[in-house]
């Protein structure tokens, strides 16, 4: 069996869903003085004051659901997800975001494939007795590569300890993601494993930058990807062997 991780925002989905909420706002546009509370590092916190402001304009979990729900796909995805339907006693499919857990939940299920991921691994949020949609971080960590609420290496290591306990031992694992986030548990695959960053954005970059700087150092295959569909391609070709 194979481990497939997936990242969420700008990688199963075509857009940072966190950006797209922005539409329930007066205007679809945020204050100025709720956007230069901004901090690197601190998106999570930043996030946590943009819906509250969101929840003072009456925003509710109705309009968040209908915008989860119809954010695009990325190219290709649809494709993908078929493939891995078909094949679903061969992977064992999980998901890390550094989105929120309602709002990857409302676009899975809207797209039909909730039920392939064996689990979902995001921070929490609810609406709390105004109605207000509020966020958590996820957890804490001592990555200095990563923001303060989420470390997706550690999470990945983790739950790779964790199923390895169970008694799962996964051949290869096939990490799919665009971030910089997204660079920091592909550096903790192996040589059997494979990295698919979107190409051009972040994660590519900096897989890139590392192999100049630092050859082999990155140990996974790395295999950039415009359309989700070069990914099914890969894939079925491993299958093959």
């Amino acid at each position: 069996r194979y481990l497939l991780v997936f990242d969420f925002d700008e990688t199963i989905i075509e857009e940072n869903s966190d950006e797209s909420v922005v539409r329930t706002a007066p205007g679809q546009e945020l204050p100025e003085h709720i956007r230069q509370t901004f901090r690197q590092g601190f998106y999570n916190e930043y996030m946590q004051r943009v819906l509250a402001y969101l929840g003072d304009q009456g925003v509710k979990m109705g309009d968040f659901k209908a915008v989860y729900e119809n954010i695009p796909l990325s190219p290709g995805m649809q494709d993908l997800f078929q493939f891995l339907s078909k094949n679903h006693e061969l992977f064992e499919i999980i998901l890390i975001s550094d989105a929120n857990m309602f709002g990857v939940e409302c676009r899975l299920r809207a797209a039909g494939v909730h039920s392939l991921f064996r689990k979902v691994f995001s921070n929490p949020s609810s609406f709390d007795k105004r109605g207000y949609f509020t966020l958590g971080p996820y957890h804490s960590h001592k990555c200095l590569d990563c923001p303060a609420n989420m470390c997706k290496r550690k999470i990945l290591t983790e739950y790779l300890a964790e199923r390895a306990q169970e008694e799962v031992e996964f051949e290869r694992v096939f990490y799919v993601g665009d971030g910089a986030n997204d660079f920091c548990p592909s550096v903790a695959l192996t040589a059997a494993d494979v990295a698919f960053p979107r190409k051009g954005y972040p994660m590519h970059r900096m897989t890139q930058d590392m192999e100049k700087k630092q050859p082999g150092a990155f140990q996974a295959t790395v295999i950039p990807w415009e359309s989700a569909v070069e990914v099914a391609r890969y894939l079925q070709e491993v299958l093959k062997k």
